[in-house]
């Protein structure tokens, strides 16, 4: 029996954007799914080695697919809706692959926005330490004042639990701020697949929902797009579309948002720990360490 190491449910969409850009090709070319999948996996792709094993193994190939996680669960409910309605597969897949590819950049650009603040936070979470080792090099003798002193050594204690109070602090804002888990606008991409393929809006909305693609909801946006459709009296598919595309959008704008806010929120933790922890580690064994060298009453 294969086994299968547990993978990172949020999966790098650029890479799985080109193995399904990949599968169309095979499929456009008269591969059946399988053999498709088999020749990818070929190709040296890991997740496809894993769905093509899994499916030896007895197991549905739309399950196989949704049990990669991530992108992949995005490509599983467009391959079984597709395969429903009677959707052209291979043409579903070229849609999937650009809006996978899409997101994936939406999502990078964000990440890039963030790297800034993330790298500043790092470095401003080392700066108490700095102030420690900082008297190391100037010659005093700090070592003995945290451990001989109770003052010291509370101002230790203090200190390093205002680090981790700083740290757990801004790793909670630097989380909130990353791209949320899942494809922006996938579910009005799969109603599209699933109308392209002659089932009616109620019977897409409902394959759509009962699908992994309905983990992420916007299920609002596209009552409110299938009903313009039909007061207009216009096709609901390219409006759906124009409608994913610009939920990809405000996804990419609300990310750079988030990041540009990040800096400035960033400071609060700065301020409330770990300045008060630089004075804790680096300043006030230094002082007492100076006062101590020299006699002074404490």
């Amino acid at each position: 029996m294969v086994r299968w190491r547990r993978r990172d449910p949020v999966d790098q969409g650029a890479d799985a954007a080109t193995s399904v850009q990949t599968l169309a090709v095979l499929l456009q070319a008269g591969a059946v799914p399988l053999v498709a999948w088999r020749h990818l996996a070929e190709t040296g792709d890991a997740h496809a080695a894993a769905v093509v094993a899994r499916a030896q193994e007895g197991m549905p190939l739309t399950a196989a697919i949704e049990a990669e996680g991530g992108a992949w669960l995005d490509l599983a409910a467009a391959w079984e809706i597709a395969t429903t309605v009677g959707a052209p597969l291979a043409e579903v897949l070229r849609m999937i692959a650009e809006t996978l590819r899409d997101a994936a950049s939406a999502a990078d650009d964000v990440r890039i926005a963030l790297a800034e603040p993330a790298g500043t936070a790092r470095l401003l979470l080392l700066m108490p330490f700095a102030g420690l080792l900082l008297g190391f090099a100037l010659g005093f003798d700090t070592i003995s004042v945290i451990v001989g002193n109770p003052i010291g050594a509370v101002c230790v204690v203090m200190g390093l639990l205002l680090m981790l109070a700083a740290r757990m602090w801004t790793k909670k804002l630097l989380d909130r701020a990353k791209p949320a888990p899942g494809t922006p606008g996938m579910q009005a991409e799969l109603v599209a697949v699933a109308l392209a393929g002659g089932a009616s809006v109620e019977r897409a909305l409902r394959l759509v929902s009962e699908s992994p693609a309905s983990r992420h909801g916007g299920r609002e946006r596209i009552d409110t797009v299938l009903e313009l459709s039909r007061a207009a009296g216009v096709p609901a598919g390219e409006l759906l579309r124009a409608s994913a595309a610009q939920d990809r959008h405000s996804a990419r704008i609300a990310g750079r948002m988030r990041a540009a806010a990040l800096s400035t929120r960033l400071l609060i933790p700065l301020g409330v720990c770990t300045l008060p922890a630089f004075m804790l580690l680096g300043v006030a064994p230094l002082l007492l360490s100076v006062l101590t060298s020299t006699s002074l009453p404490l």
